[in-house]
């Protein structure tokens, strides 16, 4: 069913099926973002923007996306485990019917390096496929030169502002 005729309806998808773990294993599951595990996650993430933008960070004063967006039919949010532990997210925003946001990429830092952000990318665009999304746009400020970079590698275009929100620099898009 595409997005468009779903969009009225309010249901979570069933959870990703999970296979028996090998330590150190990274695991993927599709959450609500208001748990516990996806808070722990964005928290992080709000601090780490806080450290990292010329002007701080205040959660308050970004676009940030309602949850019900982030949930099927309309979206999806991941979180990724090592070893139990929530190391690294990312959000599916679905609220325009032309295209869709990749929301709050975040990945702990002790986890940097093995190369989960491009997998949490991955696995949002395949999840946006199904949905029948067929475009996905996304924001970064210019303090997240690793970020750029990896959009730019991965076939993001960069595009004109399409927001208002007051802290991004940069604006892509991707058609899937």
């Amino acid at each position: 069913m595409s997005r468009s005729a779903e969009a009225g309806c309010g249901g979570m998808a069933a959870p990703m099926p999970e296979a028996p773990q090998e330590p150190g294993a990274i695991e993927f599951r599709e959450t609500d973002p208001r748990s516990g595990d996806a808070r722990s996650c964005l928290g992080a993430y709000y601090a780490e923007l806080a450290r990292r933008f010329d002007r701080g960070f205040d959660v308050a004063l970004s676009a940030d996306p309602d949850a019900a967006t982030m949930l099927r039919p309309r979206g999806a949010f991941l979180v990724a485990y090592r070893d139990g532990a929530a190391i690294g997210c990312v959000g599916l925003k679905g609220t325009c019917p032309d295209y869709a946001e990749v929301k709050r990429l975040w990945v702990a830092p002790a986890a940097r390096g093995l190369g989960l952000a491009k997998r949490l990318m991955a696995r949002v665009e395949a999840i946006a496929r199904e949905l029948g999304i067929a475009v996905l746009r996304l924001d970064t400020n210019k303090a997240l030169p690793e970020a750029i970079a990896m959009y730019r590698n991965a076939g993001w275009r960069e595009i004109e502002r399409f927001n208002d929100d007051p802290y991004p620099d940069f604006f892509f898009e991707k058609r899937l």
